[in-house]
């Protein structure tokens, strides 16, 4: 009787050199290191945020309200009465987006706060001794700033629609919508983390923020045309970003003339130089 023939084995492994099959088993991955843990880390972060908008959904509404009665009492109040020339633009309309990026500023700018909370929990020392380079961990938090920012502008601007404002439902521009949202909301978040790591203090850091907000705001188109404005205010409005902000979202959310390509530019530019300089900070706040 004829024998089945046999398969020929495989070849016998080197002496010491494990299956590759089981060598994750053997020996644990190379650990990622420098810049190729900046998207995971800012994954991470804005993943942290959700996590905690979905624990805590009344800090939308209750964020929601002063975005509310802006619109209310002075969009309503102004468009009665004419007093600031728009060019044709309802007064509600030219305010709208003027409102979003208040809103999203106005929780950007107290960021500053969590990372000092952060710091006295000791949070902050447990990720500064991760291989995570600091301008990763500072722009982790500043779109994670970003996201919660996009979160109440999509609410502004529900609130918007149902008092009657135009706006377009074109998804690429909703999408110019976001970006721009999330670039302010990096800087002013930054430029609040910076703060924190000069003053090291929640108080003082309170006291800052509360300073600055308002004169940001006002010192910006988002109540009126800089053409309105004094010569030395108009200045000012121009080394705003917060002007470049509500310029791009007149532009994409009611088709008013906008620049921006120079407004993108400045959104973008001014949230690199505020990752770098909160991260050139992120060490004397840990110490």
């Amino acid at each position: 009787m004829s024998s089945v023939p046999v398969a020929p084995r495989p070849a016998a492994a080197e002496p010491g050199s494990p299956d590759r099959r089981f060598a994750l088993l053997l020996e644990p991955p190379p650990a990622r290191t420098g810049w190729r843990v900046v998207p995971a880390r800012v994954a991470a972060m804005c993943a942290v945020e959700l996590q905690k908008l979905r624990h805590d959904r009344a800090e939308i509404y209750t964020r929601a309200v002063q975005p509310a009665l802006w619109l209310l009492i002075f969009g309503q109040t102004f468009s009665r009465i004419h007093a600031i020339p728009t060019g044709g633009v309802p007064y509600l309309d030219f305010l709208a987006p003027g409102i979003i990026a208040q809103s999203a500023m106005f929780i950007a700018i107290f960021y500053g706060i969590m990372i000092i909370w952060e710091r006295d929990s000791g949070v902050l020392t447990k990720l500064m001794v991760t291989p995570t380079p600091r301008t990763a961990l500072v722009a982790g938090k500043a779109f994670a700033a970003g996201v919660k920012a996009v979160i109440q502008a999509a609410v502004v601007i529900v609130i918007a629609v149902a008092l009657g404002v135009g706006m377009t439902w074109n998804p690429l521009r909703l999408l110019g919508v976001v970006v721009v949202v999330v670039l302010a909301s990096a800087f002013f978040s930054c430029l609040s983390m910076s703060i924190a790591g000069i003053v090291l203090t929640r108080d003082r850091l309170m006291g800052i923020g509360q300073a600055i907000t308002m004169p940001l705001f006002f010192a910006s188109n988002a109540l009126y045309p800089v053409a309105l404005m004094p010569g030395w205010l108009q200045a000012i409005s121009r080394a705003n970003p917060l002007s470049y902000q509500v310029d791009a979202l007149r532009g994409l959310l009611i088709g008013t003339p906008a620049h921006l390509g120079l407004d993108f530019a400045v959104l973008v530019l001014a949230a690199f130089v505020g990752i770098v300089a909160a991260g050139s900070l992120l060490g004397r706040l840990a110490r």
